[in-house]
C-alpha cells in the first residue's frame, strides 16, 4: 500500500533531507548573494521568486538562469522587481526557513564592494583612457582579467554612466569601432540561444544574414565603372536596412528605455543615421563615377561593425532585461514598420499568451486606444491643436462632432451636433452631398476632395470614409485646411535647421 505523507512530514522530510545534504556553512544572504548561488542550493526559490512579482518570470528560462543568474545579485533582482532589497532578503531567507528550517544570516548593506559596480567603473575608465588617447592594445592587456567575465548589460551601464557624467553620445558613438575592439575577446564568449522563430530577435538575426550576404555582393565588385547599374541595385536593397533600423529605434528601444537604459539607444541610434547617410553618400559616389575602394570597405565595415555590436552587446543584454510580455510589446506593431530583407517565420507569443496592454493605475479613466492611451482632456486638446479643422457624421448622417479651433475656416456653433448633414448645406449642394455620402455607404468610393479660393486663401476640403475593421460604414469625417503658404514650399527644411 502506498503510503500518503502528510504536509507536516513532507515539511519535516524536506528540512532533514537539506540537512543532511548540506556541505557548506551557513548561508549568509546580503545584497550582493548571486541568485544562481541561491537556486543551486535551494531549488525551491526559483518558484518562489516568480511568486513574489511576475518581472521574476524569466528565471523559468534556463538560458536566463545562466546569463541573469550568473551576474544577478539579489540587490540587482530588487531593482528589476522594484522591490525593497532589505524586503527581499528577508522574505527569501524566511521561505528557506519554511521549506528547510536552516536559519540563515542576513546582512544588508555589508561585505565589501559589490563586483558588478567594480567591475563597470573598471569599464568605464577603460573608456576614458581610450578618449584621452590610450591605445586599445593596451587597455586590452591592463584590463584582460576583467573583460573576460564582462556582460552586455555591463557595457550598457558603462556608455549610460558615461553620458550621465557629461561625455556626449557623440563621443562615445565615435569611439565604438575602438570599444567593440577592446571587448571583442569577451563578446565573443557571449552567445545569442536558439529563439524561436519570429520572436523579434530572431528575427533581426535573420535580417543580419541577409544583409551579411548583400555586403558581400557589393565587396565583390571591382569595376566601379562598368558594373556601375549592378552596385547601385546592391546598393537600393542595402537601403532596406533602414527599416531593420526603424524597427529598433521604434520598437526596441522604448521598452528597454523604461527600465533606465537609455545611454545604448542613443548611441546606436546616432550610429544608425550615420550609417544612412554613408548609404546615401556612396550611391551618389556611384552616380558621379567617383566610386573608390576605400568607400566600399568603409561602408562594408561600418554595417558589419553595427551586426557585431547587435548581436554581441544589445540582443544577449535585451534577452537579459526585457520579460516576455515585454518582448510581446516589441513584436506588437512590428508590421506597420516593416521588415528588411525577409519576414518573420512564424507568428510568434510569449509562453504565457498573447500579450494584453493594461491600464496602468495612473491612467484609470484613459480611453484604451489601439496604440496608446489617452483622457478624453487629451483628445480634445490634440483635435483643436490640429493644422485643419475636422468634422464628424455618423452612419445615420448626423453630425456628431466638429473641432472647436481657434480660427476655423467654415464657422460652427454647438447648435449643428445632432443636425441632419443635408441640412447644413445650401440647397444647390445638397445633390452633391447625397451623392458622396450614398457612394460612401456602397463602397463605391473612399474619398472625395475639392479645392477652393476663398478670402486670399486656397482651402483644400476633402471627406473620407470612416469604416471599421469588418469594413461596416461609420460615418464620414470631413477635413479642411488652409494650404496656401504649403503650395508656397521649394527646396527643403531639415529638422536641424529649426530655430
Amino acid at each position: 500500500m502506498t503510503q500518503i505523507i502528510g504536509v507536516d512530514e513532507l515539511a519535516c522530510y524536506n528540512r532533514v533531507n537539506y540537512k543532511q545534504s548540506e556541505k557548506e556553512d551557513i548561508m549568509e544572504l546580503n545584497p550582493k548573494t548571486k541568485v544562481n548561488d541561491l537556486i543551486t542550493r535551494y531549488p525551491f526559490l526559483k518558484d518562489f521568486l516568480i511568486s513574489l512579482n511576475p518581472e521574476f518570470k524569466m528565471l523559468d528560462n534556463p538560458f536566463m538562469r545562466k546569463t541573469v543568474g550568473r551576474i544577478a545579485s539579489l540587490n540587482k533582482v530588487a531593482m528589476i522587481g522594484g522591490i525593497d532589497v532589505k524586503k527581499l532578503i528577508d522574505a527569501v531567507a524566511a521561505e528557506i526557513k519554511k521549506q528547510t528550517g536552516e536559519a540563515v544570516t542576513a546582512a544588508y548593506g555589508e561585505g565589501g564592494p559589490d563586483e558588478q559596480e567594480v567591475r563597470i567603473e573598471s569599464l568605464k575608465n577603460i573608456i576614458k583612457e581610450l578618449h584621452e588617447g590610450k591605445d586599445a592594445e593596451s587597455q586590452k592587456k591592463k584590463f584582460g582579467d576583467l573583460i573576460k567575465d564582462v556582460a552586455p548589460w555591463e557595457i550598457a551601464q558603462m556608455e549610460q554612466r558615461l553620458i550621465a557624467e557629461g561625455m556626449p553620445e557623440t563621443e562615445i558613438k565615435n569611439l565604438c569601432e575602438v570599444h567593440v575592439q577592446v571587448f571583442k575577446e569577451a563578446l565573443e564568449h557571449q552567445t545569442v540561444p536558439g529563439l524561436p522563430a519570429g520572436h523579434p530577435v530572431h528575427t533581426f538575426m535573420l535580417e543580419n544574414r541577409a544583409c551579411e550576404d548583400i555586403l558581400k555582393e557589393i565587396e565583390a565588385i571591382t569595376d566601379y565603372v562598368k558594373d556601375r547599374d549592378k552596385l547601385l541595385s546592391i546598393l537600393d536593397r542595402l537601403s532596406l536596412l533602414d527599416k531593420h533600423y526603424l524597427r529598433k529605434e521604434n520598437q526596441l528601444f522604448p521598452i528597454i528605455e523604461t527600465k533606465g537604459i537609455t545611454g545604448p539607444s542613443k548611441v546606436m541610434w546616432a550610429l544608425h543615421d550615420d550609417i544612412r547617410g554613408f548609404i546615401k553618400d556612396v550611391k551618389k559616389r556611384v552616380k558621379d563615377g567617383k566610386m573608390e575602394k576605400v568607400a566600399v570597405d568603409a561602408l562594408v565595415k561600418m554595417v558589419n561593425d553595427m551586426v557585431y555590436k547587435e548581436e554581441h552587446i544589445l540582443f544577449p543584454m535585451t534577452l537579459e532585461t526585457l520579460s516576455e510580455d515585454e518582448w510581446a510589446k516589441v513584436r506588437k506593431g512590428e508590421e506597420e514598420i516593416g521588415y528588411a530583407w525577409i519576414t518573420p517565420e512564424a507568428e510568434w507569443k510569449p509562453a504565457a499568451g498573447s500579450f494584453q496592454q493594461e491600464l496602468l493605475a495612473e491612467k484609470v479613466g484613459s480611453l484604451n486606444l489601439d496604440t496608446g492611451q489617452l483622457t478624453a482632456e487629451q483628445v480634445n486638446m490634440l483635435l483643436t491643436h490640429l493644422p485643419v479643422d475636422i468634422s464628424f457624421v455618423n452612419e445615420n448622417d448626423e453630425v456628431v462632432y466638429y473641432s472647436a479651433t481657434p480660427d476655423r475656416l467654415f464657422p460652427r456653433s454647438p447648435g449643428v451636433i445632432g443636425r441632419r448633414i443635408q441640412n447644413c448645406h445650401p440647397p444647390k449642394s445638397v445633390d452633391m452631398v447625397e451623392k458622396i455620402l450614398s457612394s460612401f455607404k456602397a463602397g463605391t468610393k473612399d474619398v472625395a476632395e475639392f479645392w477652393i479660393q476663398m478670402r486670399g486663401k486656397v482651402i483644400h476640403i476633402r471627406y473620407f470614409a470612416v469604416r471599421d475593421q469588418a469594413g461596416t460604414y461609420r460615418g464620414c469625417l470631413e477635413v479642411s485646411q488652409d494650404i496656401t503658404q504649403i503650395q508656397k514650399i521649394t527646396g527643403q527644411k531639415r529638422l536641424l535647421d529649426w530655430e
